[in-house]
């Protein structure tokens, strides 16, 4: 589990096709870095396999591959948020992040507003579901706020301030670049439990149900 906090940038760099590398030097938290510990890496949760005093390394399946950017900015030796597991005991600065990417969006525009920034972004449908005006929303491991977002939720707006500006890799953003998104965790479970049951094992609660069962 993660808050969302960035905690340090590093370079990210293909060792094979199921390992990358991560280059931390600058990671303030990488001398306590061991094997098994999980760390966000642009949002995705990954387990750490070997430590030395450059970074770490990660294996990576198929399909973490194929559903986030990693691959494509493992090629080109790009930056990356990070950010170690969060401890209990630790202040939940942004909002629960669980490190499993919801799906790619990409960025539609890049605007400065006095000493801000405003982004806006696309989002897939599995994603778009979840996003509501001043909801939470983890863009590259990053806690953000939804600004404004349209009817479906598939086009949105953040503000950034220039703290997160400087100490994230929204800095390096460009048009049309992708960007791994995870939808808030309180919005999917609260979906989920509205969700209407299975006509086959739903209840029908009545006068003679709660008489049954001592409520009436």
């Amino acid at each position: 589990m993660f808050t969302g906090i960035i905690q340090a940038i590093g370079i990210l760099q293909q060792r094979s096709e199921s390992q990358l590398a991560i280059n931390a030097t600058d990671a303030p938290f990488l001398a306590e870095v061991t094997i098994g510990d999980s760390i966000a890496v642009d949002g995705v949760c990954l387990t750490v396999e070997t430590v030395d005093a450059t970074g770490f390394t990660v294996s990576v399946s198929p399909e973490t591959l194929q559903r986030t950017t990693l691959a494509a900015k493992a090629a080109a030796g790009a930056m990356v948020n990070l950010e170690p597991a969060l401890r209990v005991g630790d202040r939940v600065g942004g909002h629960f992040v669980t490190g499993h990417v919801d799906g790619v969006g990409s960025v539609l525009a890049i605007a400065p507003t006095g000493t801000s920034w405003e982004f806006t972004f696309s989002a897939p449908e599995a994603v778009a579901t979840y996003i509501i005006p001043k909801g939470s929303i983890a863009i590259n491991g990053i806690s953000l706020t939804v600004a404004h977002c349209n009817e479906k939720g598939d086009e949105f707006s953040i503000a950034v301030i220039p703290h997160t500006y400087a100490e994230t890799t929204l800095q390096f953003l460009r048009v049309g670049d992708g960007v791994n998104l995870e939808a808030d965790l309180l919005g999917k479970y609260t979906r989920k439990f509205l969700q209407p049951q299975d006509a086959s094992t739903a209840v029908e609660i009545d006068l003679a149900f709660l008489q049954a069962h001592g409520y009436a």
